[in-house]
């Protein structure tokens, strides 16, 4: 007999996660509240790139991945998953707001014997805080008639080498009961499950994963200016660096950082540290130094072009996406740089082969088309995102200055002058 589970939010984390359990032989209630989203899905279109649309049409055809915007439909399944938005909000401090919504419509239809598992990264606490309470409402109690877990996702969008379900889930429970149903519901889908100690636990799990990353691309960005001031390349030091087999990790400069969980997760921490008096000095800097890149590129653009003002220029941005071969612009440093260009008086345009459409700010733009005379009339090309598609050769060939956040253009020759981030002199291809 098939069993059923239910995943409550079908973006970047839960359509990948329907994929895995229907891959397992589940039969998968996708919810969510995005009736165009569902119309997709329902025709069997994936709208996330690590999804292929045959897994989608054959389990929608097969009657194994039923979706609907109405919470009633989680009634038949054993397992309830929620994967929701958790952003900050403008002031940067952690938006709840779509985990109590889903919370408070799941609380009507759930039943007893229900396990309920949050995915969603936030703050050390919330499971046990915000979500409990408020399933409880139902007047079912945790432990005893429904299970309350934590599952902090490990989703990264265009990894081809670590699928999904071959990278540890780490999971916990409210109460011992819910922390082994949990564990039971994920062992059948990954390759390892790591039960910790508490949902506290996982939640900081996640935090700490991010803040790493968080804290380190700050530092090597930082670095990066470093090293363009003392006219050391910060590419050849990192690859010599990674030559040590131990002790160290190799992290990449560029124009920001990006994505849905690094420039969000570290900020929740901050924010649950602060209710009890405590701060983090390195979230704080890494934070300052991150939102200052976009504004050092251009300060760089401004010198290789022996201009005080981007006025008037013509500047054609390559990639857009937060991340090289993924259509996700969440929090991208690109669109953060192309808004200051646009706010200097810049001509912007650009090219991603990944994004047909861009608005910031009111701003409309379409993406160009990445040709020969548009390299040529452009002032400036910057190389934002190194996706597979870029034309390189041909940015090299045709264009004037080229600016290179990447280092893409490595071992590369062509007619155009080169800038690399962190590049030191300014070199000729």
């Amino acid at each position: 007999m098939s069993r059923n589970i239910a995943i409550i939010g079908l973006g970047y984390v839960g359509l990948p996660l329907a994929a895995a359990f229907l891959n397992k032989g589940y039969n998968v209630i996708g919810i969510d509240l995005d009736e165009q989203k569902l119309k997709s899905l329902q025709k069997g279109k994936s709208h996330i790139a690590d999804v292929p649309d045959e897994t989608i049409q054959l389990a929608v055809a097969q009657g194994r991945f039923t979706l609907s915007s109405d919470f009633s439909a989680v009634k038949p399944a054993e397992s309830v998953i929620i994967c929701v938005p958790t952003p900050l909000t403008k002031e940067h401090v952690p938006d709840l707001s779509y985990l109590i919504d889903a919370a408070k419509r799941l609380r009507v239809h759930l039943r007893a014997g229900q396990l309920v598992t949050l995915e969603s990264s936030t703050y050390p606490g919330t499971t046990k805080e915000v979500l409990m309470p408020l399933l409880e409402e139902s007047g079912l109690s945790t432990g005893k008639e429904i299970y309350i877990g934590f599952s902090p996702e490990r989703v990264d969008p265009g990894n081809e080498q670590f699928p999904l379900t071959a990278i540890p889930k780490v999971v916990s429970g409210v109460t011992e009961e819910c922390a082994l149903r949990t564990e039971r519901l994920y062992k059948a889908v990954f390759a390892q499950v790591i039960k910790v100690s508490s949902t506290d636990t996982a939640e900081m799990t996640k935090l700490l994963e991010n803040t790493f990353r968080l804290v380190n691309i700050s530092f090597i960005n930082e670095f990066a200016v470093l090293c363009d001031k003392l006219n050391i390349n910060v590419w050849e030091v990192v690859e010599a660096a990674s030559s040590k087999p131990f002790g160290y990790t190799a992290f990449y400069p560029g124009p920001g950082i990006g994505g849905h969980c690094i420039p969000v997760d570290p900020h929740y921490l901050q924010w649950k540290t602060q209710q009890i008096g405590v701060t983090s000095s390195f979230i704080e800097l890494s934070s300052r130094i991150n939102r200052s890149m976009p504004a050092y590129v251009i300060s760089r653009m401004k010198e290789a072009l022996r201009q005080k003002s981007m006025k008037g220029l013509r500047i054609f941005v390559m990639g857009i996406t937060f991340k090289k071969n993924v259509a996700d612009i969440r929090g991208s440093s690109s669109i953060e740089l192309i808004r200051l260009l646009a706010k200097e008086g810049a001509e912007v345009l650009y090219y991603d082969p990944y994004i047909t459409k861009l608005e910031i700010e009111g701003m409309v733009l379409k993406t160009a088309k990445a040709s020969n005379s548009e390299f040529r009339l452009a002032d400036c090309v910057v190389i934002a995102t190194d996706h597979r598609e870029l034309p390189l050769e041909s940015i090299l060939k045709h264009s004037r200055l080229v600016f290179d956040t990447r280092n893409a253009t490595a071992g590369m020759t062509g007619k155009a002058k080169v800038v690399v981030l962190g590049g030191g002199r300014m070199e000729t291809a």
